[in-house]
């Protein structure tokens, strides 16, 4: 193998390794916000089932009649 085949073998090698590291950070910060949002949905469905259950024990003299 003549060596400046070997010197672009390993010119590529470290620009993968570059490139894999590069994206396996993005692969991590998008794991990180994937695992934020669904806690955040989590919050907002306990919220909006909280709202949803207090609305159905109001007092029904608060509603709008139906021919409104």
């Amino acid at each position: 193998m003549s060596e400046d085949r070997f010197i672009d073998l390993e010119t590529r090698l470290a620009h993968q390794d570059q490139l894999l590291n590069q994206l396996n950070d993005v692969v991590t910060e998008q794991q990180a916000k994937i695992m934020q949002l669904e806690e955040l949905c989590k919050a907002l469905i306990q919220r909006v089932r909280s709202v949803g259950e207090g609305m159905s024990e109001g007092d029904p003299g608060d509603e709008r009649p139906p021919h409104y």
